[in-house]
């Protein structure tokens, strides 16, 4: 089977000549409307194009694919981060049935999280939760919508270790913010479509620097993968223009209860401590004291 990285519209234009009639229809379409056809059904491209679903199935195994799935899944890959907002939500109209559309949404969080279970790298998952409990300090990144799972990371990972730094966008450039890292540090990137360029950047700099950058995001043809020395995946497949970020926090969820498991016995006082704190200053809601 080809790999998912490689251009599906060089793989259809080299196959164009050995395709049947029906099949150059099919040829054509997704190469006109490649930013629609990624998020149609089989049977919805037969009936646009005037041939049948069957049709298309075949197609695909022309192209070197086990079904219309997964050619579907490396053209939604190969053109997610080219997609605009805007061309995002004109392919919608599956969703304006609040209670259809509410069934898609979840299932398709289902999907990200079973999906990104089925492929973790368990070695790396070590690999990352080890790297991070020895440097010496613990640089998160993570802009635009990134930037709510970077925070989070960052006020669990505050907790338990002694040194961990947020870096986002603020009075100070993030170059500042990482002005000095070392190579004790570990800097973590979290990217998902569409890929922040400033994001790629800084971790191109600290790499330059002699930092271990470990990088967070959807899958192996994301720019991070070429710049951090660990990557962890999670799928953020959402077909509006909203991207999921369930799978992605579950990943996190995980990689916080790891480090946690291992520093234990070390934040059990601080948590004692906070615990009296709260209590004495009602940050929670509760029965008041008497």
């Amino acid at each position: 089977m080809i790999e998912d990285k490689k251009d599906l519209i060089n793989i259809i234009q080299n196959n164009f000549e050995e395709l049947s009639k029906g099949q150059k229809l099919i040829a054509k379409y997704i190469i006109s409307h490649y930013d629609k056809a990624a998020f149609m059904t089989a049977a919805r491209i037969g009936e646009v194009v005037g041939v049948s679903e069957s049709t298309v199935v075949r197609f695909a195994n022309v192209l070197g694919y086990s079904g219309y799935p997964n050619l579907q899944k490396a053209l939604q890959e190969l053109i997610k981060n080219k997609l605009t907002t805007v061309q995002r939500l004109s392919m919608s109209d599956d969703y304006s049935n609040r209670h259809i559309g509410l069934k898609k949404v979840l299932k398709k969080d289902m999907e990200n999280i079973r999906d990104t279970i089925d492929n973790i790298d368990l070695d790396m998952f070590e690999e990352v939760v080890s790297s991070i409990l020895k440097a010496k300090r613990v640089y998160i990144l993570g802009l635009r919508s990134s930037n709510a799972l970077a925070a989070y990371l960052g006020f669990y990972l505050g907790v338990m270790l002694d040194d961990v730094k947020v870096v986002s966008l603020g009075i100070s450039d993030i170059f500042e913010q990482l002005l000095r890292v070392t190579e004790d540090d570990v800097v973590i990137g979290i990217s998902y479509p569409r890929y922040s360029k400033k994001t790629l950047d800084a971790l191109r700099y600290v790499k330059d620097q002699g930092c271990k950058v470990i990088g967070i995001t959807d899958s192996q043809v994301s720019p991070i993968t070429s710049i951090a020395d660990y990557t962890l995946f999670a799928k953020s497949n959402m077909v509006l223009f909203v991207d999921s970020l369930v799978a992605p926090m579950s990943l996190l969820n995980t990689l916080i209860i790891a480090i946690g498991m291992q520093v234990k016995n070390e934040i059990a006082e601080y948590f004692k401590e906070l615990e009296n704190i709260w209590e004495e200053y009602n940050i929670y809601d509760g029965k008041d004291k008497k």
